[in-house]
């Protein structure tokens, strides 16, 4: 029995109501999680996440199918084993469901005590500490009305954990949460999973939390499916969201209308899904997604040229023992322009992988004069940067030419450039991910 896995769910149906009025809600689920594993549920509201939750928990009966956890049949149980099981599980729910007259202490030691685990003498320290491990350790005497929506989430969160459960789970548990409390709250599960052998089922809207995941499934319209239809749906949200944001404008010229300050923005936002992407779809293919980053590296290109005071502004990919230009103003009219690594600035730069600031560049024998005759533009000034992967090699140069005011690019430039590609640069990575441009 010990080797068994502490969720096993195979041909789940489940229904509301009855008669003409019977709506089916999960269709044969089927799902193995085993001790330790973190796995994250995606989907749509109302696709049958919460149900699916409270049933594995046994908060309510299963009607057909099996549903075995932590070593016990679900279907057709008897009180006492829904409540056996339910006292190895911690809850974490939208609603924090903290008792009101009961401090953020004292709710947090009922925890503790409904697992049994414990002795009474050790239920307050415990309960402290757990406080203080999710940044409440000076508010362990309010009450859940002196507390913030976010603070009453992270009581119930200690509530959960604070017994160290066999299993836990948690619906939304960073809803409330600001970037930084929900990165530490799902970080201390991390720790439960790996540490104690937790095993933990999550449901999420949030991308932002994704990577904790052992695996991903998706839960649409009553149906489990696989973590390559959980990638493709989670970034069709991505587009969606994206979308909606920018009032469904072409993005290109959306771009052209941001100052710095909102252009900024707009980067920080789709840096933030990238490397969402990056890191919990280890680049899977989805064309929507690369479509839209193939036009957004060129509006962003041209974007940084005007912010930037620069004529021109191009990127240049490493591919094996050259460099190619990907993209730049006129790319389709100029043709497709290679050089080796090491040759010319952006060369140099490659092979280098430091910055290089040059006032003339006629004046410098590194810069490759062919490009410009090629391309029919007078280059004068040049700044160029290593743009680095996730493991930290170079694999594209970034590169402004001549600004516009007849001045050499300063540090304050390459500051600036430097600060705005080290978002371009997960773009980027995310958009060689899938295939590159065509």
């Amino acid at each position: 029995m010990s080797d068994a896995p502490p969720i096993r769910v195979e041909g789940l149906n489940h229904s509301y109501g009855k008669g003409e009025l019977k709506k089916q809600i999960l269709f044969d689920v089927a799902v193995e999680i085993n001790k330790g594993e973190i796995v994250i549920v995606t989907g749509p509201s109302g696709s049958g996440k919460t149900t699916m939750l409270t049933l594995v928990g046994a908060l309510r009966s299963a009607q057909e199918g099996t549903v075995k956890i932590l070593g016990h049949e679900l279907l057709n149980a008897k009180a006492a084993t829904l409540e056996k099981v339910r006292r190895q599980i911690g809850f974490i729910f939208q609603q924090h469901n903290l008792l009101g007259a009961l401090s953020a202490v004292q709710n947090v030691e009922l925890g503790i005590r409904a697992s049994g685990k414990y002795p009474r003498s050790e239920h307050r320290e415990r309960a402290m500490n757990m406080l203080a491990a999710v940044g409440l350790g000076e508010r362990i005497h309010h009450k859940p009305e002196q507390l913030s929506g976010g603070q009453r989430q992270r009581v119930a969160i200690a509530r959960a954990l604070v017994s160290e459960p066999a299993m836990l789970l948690a619906d939304e548990p960073t809803a409330s949460l600001d970037k930084e409390s929900g990165r530490e709250v799902v970080e201390r599960m991390k720790v439960l999973a790996k540490e104690h052998g937790t095993t933990i089922l999550l449901v999420t809207h949030d991308n932002r939390i994704l990577d904790i995941a052992d695996r991903i499934v998706h839960l649409e319209d009553g149906c489990l499916t696989t973590f390559t239809d959980s990638v493709i749906a989670n970034n069709k949200h991505m587009m969606e969201m994206l979308a909606n944001n920018r009032k469904k404008q072409p993005l290109d010229d959306v771009v052209d209308e941001l100052d710095e300050i909102q252009f900024t923005e707009l980067l920080q936002d789709i840096t933030e899904e990238s490397e969402r992407f990056l890191e919990v779809t280890a680049l899977a293919n989805n064309i929507a997604f690369k479509s839209m980053l193939d036009r957004g590296l060129f509006a962003f290109n041209r974007k940084l040229a005007g912010l930037l005071n620069a004529e021109r502004s191009s990127l240049f990919l490493v591919d094996g023992d050259e460099l190619v230009l990907k993209v730049a103003e006129n790319l389709e009219e100029m043709g497709e322009i290679r050089f080796p690594v090491g040759a010319g600035i952006a060369g140099a730069v490659a092979e280098g992988g430091e910055s290089i600031r040059i006032e003339d560049a006629y004046a410098d024998p590194r810069f490759n004069r062919a490009v410009d005759k090629q391309t029919g533009f007078r280059t004068r000034s040049i700044l160029c940067l290593p743009v680095k992967n996730m493991s930290g090699e170079v694999f594209a140069v970034a590169q402004l030419l001549n600004r516009k005011d007849g001045k050499p690019f300063s540090v304050d430039d390459e500051r600036r450039f430097s600060s705005f590609m080290q978002s371009i640069g997960v773009i980027l990575e995310t958009q060689q991910g899938l295939g590159g441009s065509n």
